[in-house]
């Protein structure tokens, strides 16, 4: 530890995750590097994080909030602003996900999906501009994924929204530029985390045209899950970044096949990589 980030405030969505979480292992590695972490999310267990450590001796702050709601997220900076005059990096990494044929997903399931992962660190992002633009500095991470490059067959929604959240950073990026303020998505692979269990998953139905394709698809999924990356890979790479006096657009954390699937799509026919993610789903 060398404290390179002390006195660095930095608001971290979902950071209220249970323990082994990436947004957990985020604020634990940036506290331990001096920073000052603000947790942001809508889960209590955001309390017992922050409390833990001001016993440290870190002047951290919870603030329970709905990040898709702009009113909330609005007086959570305020609060923020109040307390420290500052805000020097947001990470946005409020996520969640979802599985299922898009045929057989309840549209309000897939309407909740994008609140939380584009609306969402959109609205975070608005609420948090005006004090950094007033700084003139700031830092912006959007935690991404590598299924936001492809669309994914029964992972299509998440693919969607978070390719989505991809395409409003780099247009922002440049919107914002001119003002001191940098913003850069981080997309991870599958990681050892619980998001498996929080996600949404569309029921297998007995008799669907999607029974065996979907089921078998979800237990693979699953399997990944289990078997990803260490979230403190995550929590290395944002203190990386964050000490990167001018980030680039884009980074991609996981495992070799995960991020070089990102180059195969860029560089085969269509047709061709399709056959290959069909192949590897057993389509």
């Amino acid at each position: 530890m060398d404290l390179r980030l002390k006195g660095k405030i930095v608001v971290v969505s979902g950071s209220a995750g249970k323990a082994g979480s990436i947004g957990e292992s985020i604020v634990n590695q940036l506290a331990d590097e001096g920073a000052i972490p603000v947790l942001v999310d809508r889960n209590s267990r955001g309390f017992g994080y922050a409390e833990a450590l001001q016993k440290k001796g870190i002047d951290s702050l919870f603030i329970q909030t709905d990040v898709t709601d702009p009113v909330q997220m609005e007086n959570a900076v305020q609060k923020i602003a109040e307390k420290y005059g500052k805000i020097d990096v947001v990470i946005n990494n409020a996520g969640v996900g979802i599985t299922g044929p898009i045929e057989e997903i309840p549209t309000e399931e897939i309407r909740n999906n994008f609140e939380t992962n584009l609306f969402g660190p959109i609205e975070v992002m608005k609420a948090a501009l005006p004090q950094m633009r007033m700084q003139k500095s700031g830092l912006i991470i959007n935690i991404t994924s590598i299924a936001g490059y492809m669309g994914l067959p029964y992972r299509g929604i998440y693919s969607a929204s978070k390719g989505a959240l991809e395409l409003i950073t780099e247009a922002l990026r440049m919107e914002v530029k001119s003002f001191g303020i940098q913003i850069t998505n981080v997309a991870p692979g599958d990681f050892a985390t619980n998001i498996a269990a929080g996600r949404y998953h569309a029921p297998v139905i007995k008799g669907s045209a999607y029974e065996l394709s979907y089921g078998n698809t979800l237990k693979e999924m699953d399997s990944h899950v289990d078997s990803g990356s260490n979230p403190n890979e995550m929590a290395a790479a944002i203190y990386t970044i964050i000490q990167t006096k001018s980030p680039k657009v884009h980074y991609k954390v996981g495992a070799f096949m995960q991020k070089f699937s990102i180059v195969l799509k860029r560089i085969l026919p269509d047709v061709i990589y399709e056959k290959m993610l069909m192949n590897h789903y057993k389509l």
